[in-house]
């Protein structure tokens, strides 16, 4: 990295120079850190011949048009102008210059007056030759990269000014490539379509459009162009991260108790953050934040928090904060993992079974956790955290609560762990104790019917493997009716997939293992009994409402039942005795929601076809042989809309 310095400073010190040079590197790699702590500081000490540079830095990031830069830099530089002209510039409004030092010199002798009356020569203002420009984030500016380049090359081989540009090159080819990308896809097949190429199939079309955009509109070939005419020396910025890490530490000083953790565990976060796989130190500026946050937090309210913790907390925020901040993963790998106990199941099912559809999460263990020992590495309230940007009060305190329970007042169910645990660890005996404490929690049905069919996959491995004795047909049998006792409890699971995709149970494209094809069947039977068990006991909620609490049945009726065939679940005759003792407004109400409904989701009211039809019978039946009533015609409007649509 001296070396590096060094180079540019050589560079400032060469008497004459109509050239640039270019600092190049990652986004978030720490160049601006890089300038601001070693670049910058060793500049403004300079003092060559009686001579001492100033240095004038500007972002481009969101510049617009050139302009803006000009008013950067003269806002840069008119902190060296007499207190007179910046006066008159306040007042008038003036806010930038056109040119560098001309246009300077013009202001100067047309608005600048001393004191005394007399002239003054703002030109000793605007000399160029003890001036260091520095451009920082040149792929960012919201103008041509080569209008900028022209422009800044007037400084550079007009003024000889030493000049110093910041840029991520790599986004800097993918911006110029993509640069209004559709209206050059247009014009491209505008003009193949008139050269008749269009029609011939000699060539993919895709590729055919490539290669003319690339012909027509090839940016890349002007901007290495004007880079070779201005830019002098380009330096690849490899930064010292330890040294930049312990800098960023130190924004933390104010808060002793944090920055001594943070002091202490350096090793670990310089870890963590190499094992990322990234240079990107802007991420890790942001997730050291979020942990001032989290370590706060855990330090007021749970402050015997074990130090062990802390620190799994410490790499999980680095490493949640990089995984999906760079866009590594989905936010929803983690979304659907609840809390620590489906994480290590996950592990255990893919280090047991071989379970290739949990790779990412078996990867994310196994690199950011390597050679370090923790029970409880999955966080929820930081994943949802980091991924939402909400503090989730009541997610926080239970985990927390839950990693701070006594080991020893919790008593882990034998078959957590086989689902959860790392079951190998268990002694022979405490193994052979676990399975069959677990094969008798089957038998009584004690389990939700989603954890017998997983903990099934367990005990066909077991078996094959000659861990337990029991054949796979006796298995099966247990596990059978245990899954039919255990449906009497259960709750409807409606992410299966999901829920099995943490065994592996089925393979896309394979055959289901021949072991498994019964309990499968089975559950699903099962499964599906219990969905409709829940759509009877909702409907009948829901339904119960009508007529007394008429409020309370629209709000859940449009909030619950939008995709669910909720009107098959509910017998005909009692609804339509329900809505012919509500209210003469409350049947009109009523009506128009059913209609709606069945306009608008087809594919529900389908299901609901049955009883829809027989609903509207009753009510033709109730009808017949009435006198006239406002309520008999409402019914009868109903009857006839509902026959309509139906």
């Amino acid at each position: 990295m001296e070396d590096l310095v060094e180079s540019i400073l050589d560079y400032v010190r060469s008497d004459y120079t109509d050239y640039a040079i270019m600092i190049n590197g990652e986004w978030g790699s720490g160049k601006t850190y890089f300038w601001n702590n070693q670049i910058k500081k060793k500049i403004d000490t300079l003092n060559l011949n009686g001579k001492r540079y100033t240095t004038i830095y500007m972002s481009l990031y969101g510049i617009s048009n050139l302009e803006e830069i000009s008013k950067k830099i003269f806002m840069e530089t008119s902190q060296l102008m007499n207190r007179n002209l910046r006066k008159y510039m306040e007042a008038s409004g003036k806010t930038s210059i056109p040119e560098y030092a001309k246009t300077g010199i013009d202001m100067a002798n047309l608005f600048g007056t001393a004191t005394n009356g007399n002239k003054v020569d703002y030109s000793d203002f605007f000399a160029t030759d003890d001036k260091v420009l520095c451009f920082d984030d040149l792929e960012r500016a919201n103008v041509d990269v080569i209008d900028i380049l022209g422009y800044i090359n007037n400084f550079v081989e007009h003024d000889h000014i030493k000049t110093i540009i910041i840029c991520n090159e790599k986004e800097l080819s993918t911006k110029i490539k993509n640069s209004n990308l559709e209206m050059k896809t247009f014009i491209a097949t505008y003009l193949l379509d008139k050269q008749g190429e269009l029609e011939k199939k000699d060539i993919p079309m895709v590729k055919k459009i490539q290669d003319k955009i690339e012909t027509v509109f090839d940016k890349a070939i002007d901007y290495e162009r004007i880079k070779e005419k201005l830019i002098g020396e380009t330096f690849e910025y490899a930064p010292q991260f330890d040294y930049i890490i312990n800098g960023i530490l130190m924004r933390f000083e104010q808060n002793r108790d944090l920055i001594r953790f943070l002091r202490e565990n350096t090793e670990l976060i310089i870890s963590t953050f190499k094992k990322s796989g990234t240079r990107n130190l802007r991420i890790l500026k942001h997730a050291l934040n979020d942990f001032n946050k989290i370590y706060e937090e855990v330090s007021k309210l749970y402050p015997n928090t074990n130090n062990r913790v802390m620190q799994t907390m410490l790499i999980f925020t680095i490493a949640v904060s990089f995984e999906i901040k760079t866009g590594r993963i989905i936010k929803e790998k983690f979304k659907n993992i609840e809390n620590n106990e489906e994480y290590k199941s996950i592990l255990v099912s893919s280090r047991v079974l071989m379970d290739d559809r949990q790779f990412y999460i078996k990867e994310f263990d196994g690199n950011y956790y390597y050679n370090f020992k923790a029970d409880y590495r999955f966080f929820k309230f930081i994943e949802y955290y980091v991924r939402t940007r909400i503090f989730d009060m009541k997610i926080f305190k239970a985990n927390m609560e839950e990693i701070n329970t006594n080991p020893n007042d919790k008593k882990v169910p034998s078959y957590k762990k086989i689902l959860v645990e790392e079951y190998w660890k268990l002694p022979d005996d405490k193994f052979t104790q676990t399975v069959n404490e677990t094969i008798e929690e089957v038998k009584q049905g004690e389990l939700e019917l989603i954890d017998v069919v997983k903990l099934y996959e367990y005990f066909v491995y077991f078996s094959k493997s000659n861990l337990i004795s029991n054949d796979i047909t006796t298995l099966k049998t247990i596990f059978l009716n245990g899954m039919n006792l255990a449906s009497l409890h259960s709750s409807y699971c409606a992410n299966v997939d999901e829920e099995l995709g943490k065994v592996v149970i089925r393979e896309e494209n394979q055959n289901i293992d021949e072991e498994m094809e019964d309990v499968l069947q089975r559950f699903e039977e099962l499964n599906e009994q219990l969905l409709e068990k829940e759509y009877r006991e909702k409907a009948d909620s829901i339904f119960k409402c009508i007529p007394i609490q008429m409020e309370q049945f629209y709000a859940r009726f449009d909030k619950e039942c939008d995709n669910i065939p909720i009107l098959k679940y509910y017998d005909a005759f009692q609804i339509f005795q329900r809505i012919s003792c509500a209210s003469n407004e409350d049947i009109v109400l009523i009506k128009e929601k059913l209609i709606k409904r069945i306009k608008e989701n087809k594919e529900v009211a389908t299901k609901e076809l049955e009883n829809l039809t027989r609903l509207k019978r009753i009510i033709d039946e109730y009808n017949e042989g009435k006198t006239t009533t406002i309520k008999v015609v409402l019914l009868k409007e109903f009857s006839k809309e509902l026959g309509e649509v139906l």
